[in-house]
């Protein structure tokens, strides 16, 4: 495996400062006087541990360590999980060497021997403080790279931009886009630190990465190579942008979600210029009202019809409503559900919104014109389903979610009338165990792709499961390709959807492996130098029209 290069952020470097004493000679961090041990760790190591965790940790557990889909990880617990310090070295070193069957990943041969001790030592002692990052800073941040009375107002080439595919190489800090048609690489640009996910402006022209250490880059595919044409860091940590796609509000808004700090930056779609800043703190969802000072901004979709987007607030499980229509002054309608608010998608109609609250083992449905919630269900441990996937069979319409706790496909009945909104089929993929990251499917498909991404048995983590949609019914399993090793991850369509694109990643020979869905075989295999661990892929047409 190809050595993963920590980058030491600024996030990190900030909250290192903020968090180790100025006396540079007093480098021992100690844990409560009653316990014996006396945990010690340098302003260095904190640096690097804190880099660490929020590269593999922090989505899970929060980046205050007070947890969300993965317990708290605090020196003296949080009255509901086990403190860090009573664990210890040796039952920390447990948990992250081999994981958990409730879908935490096993980083022993991931992370080095050496990096491992050094979480034991870290997750002993108070977490880092994060430091204020608002308005002014966002702005301080913006790079405007070129104006748009300078970019082209046609495309300067004959390629197919629709069928373009934005490739994340998330540890190399990079995307690649790719001709869908040709299958050339076009660019490797470099875009920021560990990027989650890639948008379209819904006129499918410009293409928005979001890395985890909140840096959002603008990509002009007009240009004869595609091009970065603005840049702006929306916060320290996050996971999620989305444009406005409402009819009359086409390319002009773009909307930021901040892990940390915790908030929504609502941001001009043709420059990136921020314009204005709502924190998401508040009360829970739940009956006790607890107040969360971290509110992270999950999984973000734009109304199609309605000049709305639809934001998760993970740790509170509200799903806020954003109206952009007066984008400096925005109004949000919150909607409370279950926690904890991870990823979702629309169901085929467009009018629903089905999210997985993964803590609470539930997807939860939101009427979105009428903004309001429809029903909460039962589905299984940590749904997990990434945007989801829509079919059609002899049960109607159907909304699937995976599950990272436990080896279950559930198959939601969103046509009206009898069985709407319930589980109406559930289905076990190949061996035991979770993992599973993300289902996927196409209009003109008859086949249902899923990954078992986070499973500890590599010939399950490595080989994808293809489901017949009509019959619900295992067809094949697909396993490694000769020639490539790693995780199978994050499966595209392409615009015709006769193809699906899957990630190898995690291996001394990891790929993008073409697939005809049609006959399930490999169709090419892109392995060239620039591959780098490979992960999420996004084609231009379906990502600018929700199709999935």
């Amino acid at each position: 495996m190809k050595k993963i290069k920590f980058l030491l952020l600024i996030f990190a470097i900030s909250l290192t400062s903020l968090s180790c004493k100025s006396d540079k000679k007093k480098e021992t961090k100690k844990v409560n006087a009653s316990i014996a041990t006396v945990i010690e760790i340098s302003d260095s190591e904190m640096e690097k541990a804190a880099a660490i965790y929020f590269d593999k940790c922090a989505g899970c557990h929060g980046s205050s360590r007070k947890g969300a889909t993965g317990p708290s990880l605090l020196p003296d617990g949080d009255g509901v999980a086990l403190a860090t310090k009573t664990l210890g070295v040796a039952g920390l070193r447990a948990f992250i060497e081999s994981g958990t069957p409730g879908g935490m990943p096993e980083w022993k041969g991931i992370l080095s021997e050496a990096d491992i001790e050094l979480m034991t030592r870290f997750l002993q002692v108070d977490p880092p403080i994060i430091p204020p990052y608002g308005l002014k800073e966002i702005k301080e941040s913006w790079k405007l790279i070129i104006p748009v009375a300078d970019r082209p107002a046609k495309p300067q080439h004959n390629r197919n931009i629709s069928n373009y595919f934005g490739v994340i190489m998330r540890d190399a800090g990079k995307v690649a886009i790719i001709d869908g048609d040709t299958k050339e690489k076009l660019v490797v640009l470099k875009t920021g630190f560990a990027v989650h996910i890639l948008r379209t402006s819904s006129s499918g022209r410009y293409i928005y990465s979001v890395g985890r250490d909140g840096r959002i880059t603008m990509i002009d595919t007009y240009t004869k190579i595609p091009t970065i044409v603005a840049e702006v860091k929306g916060g320290f940590d996050a996971r999620s942008v989305e444009v406005s796609k409402f009819k009359g509000y086409e390319d002009k808004y773009l909307v930021f979600g901040g892990y940390s700090p915790s908030h929504i930056a609502i941001i001009d779609a043709q420059t990136l210029e921020p314009i204005s800043v709502t924190e998401t703190k508040g009360n829970a969802c739940d009956g006790d009202k607890e107040f969360l000072d971290e509110a992270r901004v999950a999984a973000i979709v734009a109304s199609h019809t309605d000049p709305v987007w639809i934001c998760n607030i993970k740790e509170r499980g509200m799903v806020d409503i954003v109206d952009y229509t007066d984008p400096k002054n925005p109004k949000i309608t919150e909607i409370p559900t279950a926690r904890y608010l991870h990823d979702g998608g629309f169901d085929s109609t467009g009018h629903y919104f089905l999210v997985a609250a993964n803590a609470s083992n539930k997807i939860v449905v939101i009427d979105v014109p009428n903004k309001k919630l429809v029903k909460i269900i039962e589905t299984g441990i940590k749904p997990h389903p990434g945007r989801g996937t829509n079919i059609k069979n002899d049960l109607g319409n159907l909304w699937v979610t995976s599950h990272l706790g436990e080896n279950k496909l559930s198959f939601i009945k969103t046509d009206p009338g009898e069985g709407q909104w319930t589980v109406v089929k559930e289905v076990k993929a190949t061996g035991r165990g979770g993992g599973a990251l993300f289902v996927k499917s196409h209009p003109k498909s008859k086949h249902l792709w899923v990954d078992r991404t986070l499973n500890p048995d590599a010939k399950l983590n490595s080989a994808v499961d293809v489901f017949d949609t009509n019959t619900l019914e295992l067809k094949e399993t697909l396993t490694v390709p000769e020639g490539v090793d790693g995780r199978a991850v994050h499966m595209e369509y392409n615009k015709a959807g006769d193809e699906v694109w899957v990630s190898y990643f995690m291996g001394e020979k990891s790929a993008i492996v073409i697939y005809n869905d049609k006959t399930l075989k490999v169709k090419q295999i892109i392995q060239d130098d620039w591959v780098e661990n490979p992960t999420g892929k996004f084609n231009v047409y379906n990502t600018t029209h929700d199709i999935y």
